[in-house]
């Protein structure tokens, strides 16, 4: 069952959606014209739980029912991981939310325990610092990606040590929405590979 807390952050008040007890923890950031409630709508929270894992999905601050606030993304980020997990998530981040978890991967990977990284933007202005990611990463691309084009996801693919890509033939961007039951086989394989 999913719940909806309110939890402080520096001067954040964050809205999340918490589903699963106890398990691996994998905290759900999103897209630009998203929020936490859309990995309810698409059942990846329910998803999640049924295979053992423990999600938290954030409405990051001026998004869902986030107020805005004036704190560094990253520290928002840190906040919740501290807060709501065990230390070293995965984190899973479409689009905004994928450069925002790959940043923060880059930024403070002594927090992070694997990434997947949804049709992620900002990698050009990553490529430098890319190899210095270290921590297993699943790639999830549409192959009609039109925002963040298959070949962005050719430079993760060459830099990140050990990554792996599932492109789903024909969909869109937000690639989840288009094909969420071959998206969460997807994540749902890439979280067996870790255990």
């Amino acid at each position: 069952m999913t719940v909806e807390k309110e939890i402080i952050v520096g001067p954040c008040k964050l809205r999340i959606l918490e589903t699963g007890e106890t398990g691996r923890d994998i905290v759900l950031l999103h897209g630009l014209k998203f929020t936490a409630q859309t990995w309810q709508e698409t059942s990846t929270l329910d998803t999640l739980a049924d295979n053992g894992c423990h999600a938290v999905a954030i409405d990051m601050p001026g998004f869902g029912k986030s107020g805005s606030c004036q704190e560094e993304t990253a520290n928002v980020l840190r906040g919740v991981i501290e807060q709501e997990t065990a230390g070293k998530p995965v984190l899973l981040g479409p689009s905004m939310g994928g450069r925002i978890a790959m940043e923060f991967a880059l930024d403070y990977p002594e927090h992070v325990g694997a990434l997947i990284l949804v049709g992620a933007v900002g990698i050009k202005e990553n490529r430098k610092r890319l190899a210095r990611i270290k921590v297993p990463t699943l790639l999830v691309w549409g192959g009609e990606d039109q925002i963040s084009p298959l070949a962005d996801s050719e430079i993760l693919l060459a830099n990140i040590s050990g990554s792996s890509r599932v492109v789903l033939d024909g969909a869109p961007h937000p690639c989840y929405l288009d094909q969420p039951e071959e998206f969460h086989r997807a994540i749902l394989d890439f979280l067996a590979s870790l255990s």
